[in-house]
């Protein structure tokens, strides 16, 4: 039988092998694999049905899941752990595709390269006089980079093979100028920045299983295992993006009330989710903040010297 001819569902007691897994399939759906037995291509109206009507066109999945996310702090995370799931989009698929959207339309919305001033010496500027010029560096370990007001790059460190490829790299991009240096590092910083909040997001999950740690006796709907923690920050990081989705819109008013929205959305979901008291839901949300904008800082060094450095 030739590969490529369509067929079409059995009949009778007829039953053909399936195409996908070799099982037996008399119906028009594999029992084993589900996969149906018509594989003839698809209309233009059946590809786009089963492109985007999967959670918008049949059963409004997406819409319900967004309306939830921007208006209801937590309660996702609520139904998910209720086993409510199939009316929403699973946490993990929804942080991926919120965070490639809210990147992508950084790119678009971005007005031009990245700007970053070096000055001099404060105290020389304001005499009229030249001073040294500035300095800057990122790390602290056997390796250092460093970075004039030139944008120019040097690694230091002990001499290895790997500080001298460093370094190699590092002239290619010294040899650019100013303009396009800065350009390279803002299209990288957009380019790899869905993968260092993909690296955050596990990050983030731990600093709320530390923050948590203790007995459950006192509210034992508490989340006390890391997955839970996950599916939680999976939620919330996916409710970020998609504030930072609405706010590439150019209405002031509305950047301000989602910038408010934010702070109070965390707090929020956090209370909604963990329960407690609100002195202890402030108190390791300040927490958390602090340990969250440390590994920010390392995500930011990280996605700098890959713009860099992976061209």
């Amino acid at each position: 039988m030739n590969a490529e001819s369509p067929v079409t569902p059995p009949t009778g007691g007829e039953s053909r092998p399936c195409r996908n897994c070799g099982a037996a399939a008399p119906g028009a759906y594999c029992p084993a694999c589900g996969q149906e037995t018509t594989v003839q291509l698809p209309t233009a109206r059946q590809f786009l049905r089963d492109a985007a009507g999967r959670y918008v066109a049949l059963d409004g999945r997406l819409w319900r899941t967004l309306q939830a996310l921007l208006f209801r702090p937590g309660f996702l995370t609520r139904e998910y752990f209720a086993g409510r799931r199939r009316r929403y989009i699973r946490p993990g698929r929804l942080f991926l595709v919120l965070s490639l959207a809210a990147f992508a339309a950084l790119r678009i919305v971005a007005g031009g390269p990245l700007q970053l001033d070096l000055d001099d010496d404060p105290e020389a500027a304001a005499s009229g006089k030249p001073g040294e010029p500035a300095d800057a560096r990122i790390g602290a370990g056997p390796i250092v980079l460093r970075f004039d007001d030139a944008f120019n790059l040097r690694f230091e460190g002990s001499d290895t093979t790997i500080t001298r490829e460093l370094n190699r790299r590092a002239e290619r991009f010294n040899r650019l100028s100013r303009e396009d240096k800065l350009e390279q590092v803002g299209a990288g910083v957009l380019r790899y920045g869905p993968y260092a909040m993909i690296a955050l997001l596990p990050a983030y999950g731990l600093l709320l299983q530390l923050v948590y740690l203790g007995r459950s006796r006192r509210y034992p709907e508490r989340p006390r295992r890391y997955a839970e923690h996950l599916v939680f920050a999976a939620h919330n990081h996916a409710f970020l993006f998609l504030a930072l989705l609405l706010m590439a819109i150019p209405a002031p008013p509305l950047r301000g009330a989602l910038s408010i929205w934010v702070m109070l959305y965390f707090l929020w979901s956090m209370k909604t989710v963990y329960r407690g008291r609100w002195s202890g839901v402030l108190l390791r949300a300040l927490a958390i903040l602090v340990g969250y904008l440390v590994l920010f800082g390392v995500a930011m060094a990280g996605l700098f010297v890959a713009a860099i450095l992976l061209r």
